[in-house]
């Protein structure tokens, strides 16, 4: 795991830890619904940055016969975990607790000490949103949407840490507003919409990134631009006629399978097609360091017969 993933986790985590003790406080000497529902999903978020840092640790064990390409997969499904835990803790959570809030409605006690709390847990997770931010600017390029870098990112860790801090932010504003309404209205229930509101999205954010990971844990190719720099390294070299097939997939975030059949030029004796080949893997590592396992099968291309 790169430092600025590792850094925006634990920033994430000591911030979710301190508001989710701060929320259930708030529960207790308020009984508002939001902040309870807020209380689990910030519980929820802390575990699931606890599970971001073992799967890291996991990646890290060297392959073995078993597993002969290592362990660096760890990472895409204690991710695709975290997804399921913001999903049932946080998301399922949060429409129980607004559905019965709806069925049994009551005031929210202590206005200013639901507000106080909520105000600075706003102002915690703002700290750890910029710091995913920073830390996401580093390996984003500057002309990429948000939205694409979460879609097309290969390290999981930012992407599940930005939208559990976007999602935490935008609970935070909803559980303040429902609080807030519902008092001064005098009508409980808005207490409860703010908390199925906040159930509603965390749902919708927790389908993303299990969809998202789904899509690393099968196998997820190398980025359009990886592969283009793969290619220029085979093609460059003089000994290279064309590529017949070329294959990639992402073992891990740091680490490329590459499969390919390429035509060489066929006066090579056997030693000096050994050489090139040799001479290709070096040029493709040179391109891309990433290219962990390199496989290259020499092959030719067979004109098919017309009738």
């Amino acid at each position: 795991m790169q430092e600025g993933s590792k850094k925006a986790i634990i920033a994430a985590f000591v911030a979710n830890l301190g508001i989710a003790i701060a929320k259930f406080v708030g529960f207790i000497l308020t009984q508002s619904a939001g902040l309870l529902a807020e209380s689990v999903h910030s519980l929820a978020d802390t575990g699931n940055q606890a599970l971001l840092l073992f799967g890291s640790k996991r990646s890290s064990k060297k392959a073995n016969d078993r597993y002969q390409f290592g362990y660096g997969r760890e990472r895409y499904f204690w991710s695709f975990v975290v997804a399921l835990v913001l999903f049932s803790m946080g998301g399922l959570f949060a429409l129980y607790e607004g559905i019965q809030k709806l069925v049994h409605p009551h005031e929210t006690e202590n206005l200013a000490v639901a507000l106080g709390i909520l105000g600075a847990a706003i102002l915690l997770e703002s700290y750890s949103l910029r710091t995913a931010v920073k830390e996401a600017n580093h390996v984003k390029p500057k002309n990429q949407s948000w939205w694409k870098f979460i879609r097309t990112a290969k390290q999981p860790e930012l992407p599940v840490v930005l939208l559990e801090d976007v999602g935490a932010e935008i609970g935070l504003v909803l559980a303040f507003s429902g609080v807030l309404v519902a008092h001064y209205t005098h009508e409980p229930r808005w207490d409860a919409v703010g908390s199925i509101s906040i159930g509603v999205l965390l749902v919708i954010i927790a389908a993303i990134l299990a969809v998202e990971m789904k899509g690393l844990l099968i196998g997820e190719s190398a980025l359009t631009t990886d592969v283009d720099k793969i290619e220029t390294a085979i093609t460059s070299h003089q000994n290279v006629r064309r590529i017949i097939h070329l294959r990639t997939e992402h073992l891990s975030p740091d680490e490329v399978l590459v499969a390919s059949k390429i035509e060489f030029d066929q006066t090579l004796s056997m030693v000096e097609l050994s050489s090139t080949i040799d001479e290709v893997e070096s040029a493709i590592r040179s391109n891309l360091p990433t290219a962990k396992f390199i496989f290259i099968e020499p092959d030719i291309v067979r004109q098919q017969s017309v009738n």
